[in-house]
């Protein structure tokens, strides 16, 4: 009997102490009280975010050209690779291909930047899911400068003693820039929602 009673008083106990804290959530800020002027007290409304016709245009744009990210990223691997194992690729037909989808990779990326900034500039007041959106601008800007940095280690063809340290830094600074480049594109894929 003891224990039954002991089992209603503390379910009773806390249903009261959650009304309480519901009812303490619904009232007025303090100094709306002290003042006298708890029925007046303001209330935050949302503000509504209008964006224009060329947000959404960027939008569109961006999203459809990130689409080629992923297979771009594919192509551009398997192709430095087979350069990468042949030491006699200099004028073969896979370093022309690698440099034709690297170009092709610069210029997806050159427009996913700038409609990314651009529209992540004019979403700078809007709250939903802001700290996703500029994690991904961050890193997608790192990724874009890594891709510059691949770009200028290629070993260029040139005929150097250093050219194997060359392909080696060329290769690690892709590879680390490509996967930034996923992991951000994969966080906003799935995490936009």
């Amino acid at each position: 009997m003891r224990s039954a009673i002991a089992i209603v008083v503390a379910a009773c106990t806390i249903g009261l102490a959650s009304v309480a804290r519901a009812d303490a959530q619904d009232l007025p800020p303090a100094d709306a009280l002290e003042s006298g002027n708890a029925l007046q007290a303001p209330v935050a409304r949302p503000v509504a975010i209008e964006y224009s016709d060329a947000y959404y245009a960027r939008a569109k744009i961006h999203k459809y050209a990130s689409f080629a990210t992923l297979p771009l990223f594919a192509t551009e691997l398997a192709l430095g690779q087979s350069v990468y194992n042949d030491p006699n690729a200099r004028a073969s037909a896979s370093r022309n291909a690698h440099i034709v989808v690297g170009t092709a990779i610069t210029g997806l990326f050159a427009v996913n930047t700038v409609t990314g900034v651009w529209n992540m500039w004019e979403s700078r007041n809007e709250p939903s899911h802001h700290k996703l959106k500029l994690i991904h601008g961050i890193l997608m800007l790192g990724a874009d400068a890594g891709f510059v940095a691949t770009f200028a280690s290629g070993p260029g063809g040139r005929v150097s003693s250093t050219l194997d340290a060359q392909k080696q830094t060329h290769r690690s600074i892709a590879f680390t820039s490509i996967g930034l480049a996923t992991g951000s594109y994969l966080m906003m894929l799935f995490g936009n929602k």
